[in-house]
């Protein structure tokens, strides 16, 4: 084992610039969340890349932005957080959407990183290709990355590259994982997230912001091969509610129809899925609530 390299690599950016896409791409299973909607991903996510001689712990953060409540504070800090010994930061960007603000707040954050930054140029395969190197080179100029690199998480161009410019900057040491590790997050904390990954995904603009998910129970029976999950979607306003639920329980089928098969992935299981609606109003601003969710800004 003395040959072996292993090391913690955190992936930072903007909200939806394709973090968890990556990372699901790089490890090849799905370790974390995606949607269209900014703010997906709520909490720091290790995924884990094992091969025959070095070791890659992914650690997707939330994306860094303005926080408005409770919650997105406890996104921001569990973002900047991942950024402790790290032995290397990957700095997503989204050449397509092109340079902004925010990129560049983060940029500035990152000059005084012990860890080296690699500045990550994703969705190139969608960009003005000639923009977007203009916009890049500019800000790869404006701070000391250690290089850059044009990707697309999506459709995996130059993900072989990446994990070899990663590589370049393993030192020797230990397994952290099993090789049969994919991620550190619980099977509760994934059902979970799987079950808000459909209502992100089937639901209208105002509403997924809002919404969490409380696993309730999972619970194998003892006379067959069934797995019960029991979970709530928690949203803040009655409102809400009546869209989760939709015309005749239509809109809350739909999610747990999606949600179950890929539990039962997960899980290598047929699994029974009881789904029901809560609210909790202002539940983002409700820090017993957040605890309750895992969202707890005191860790």
């Amino acid at each position: 084992m003395t040959d072996f390299r292993s090391g913690f690599v955190a992936v930072i950016g903007r909200p939806n610039v394709g973090k968890s896409t990556l990372v699901n791409s790089m490890t090849g299973q799905k370790v974390a969340i995606i949607s269209d909607k900014p703010q997906t991903t709520r909490n720091r996510i290790q995924a884990v890349l094992t091969r025959d001689s070095y070791q890659i712990v992914f650690v997707d953060t939330p994306g860094i932005h303005k926080p408005k409540n409770k919650l997105g504070q406890y996104m921001v800090k569990a973002a900047k957080s991942s950024l402790d010994d790290m032995d290397l930061i990957l700095f997503l960007v989204d050449a397509a959407a092109g340079i902004g603000t925010g990129d560049r707040m983060i940029t500035e954050s990152l000059k005084d990183s012990r860890a080296p930054v690699v500045l990550v140029a994703n969705k190139m395969d969608i960009a003005d290709r000639e923009k977007a190197k203009e916009e890049l080179e500019a800000l790869y100029k404006s701070a000391s990355f250690a290089s850059m690199i044009e990707i697309s998480a999506a459709t995996q161009m130059n993900l072989g590259q990446l994990e070899q410019v990663i590589c370049s900057y393993l030192e020797p040491g230990p397994k952290y994982y099993p090789d049969d590790m994919v991620t550190d997050q619980p099977e509760r904390v994934i059902i979970g997230e799987l079950i808000r990954e459909k209502a992100l995904q089937l639901l209208m603009e105002e509403v997924p912001h809002g919404i969490g998910v409380e696993i309730e129970a999972i619970e194998e029976r003892a006379d067959s091969d069934l797995i019960d999950v029991r979970a709530a979607i928690i949203c803040e306003k009655e409102s809400h509610k009546g869209i989760v639920i939709g015309k005749r329980g239509s809109m809350l089928k739909n999610i747990g129809s999606r949600a179950r098969q890929d539990i039962e992935g997960l899980l290598a299981s047929r699994v029974y899925l009881d789904l029901f609606v809560k609210v909790k109003k202002d539940w983002r601003n409700n820090q017993r609530v957040l605890n309750d969710l895992g969202y707890d800004l005191r860790k």
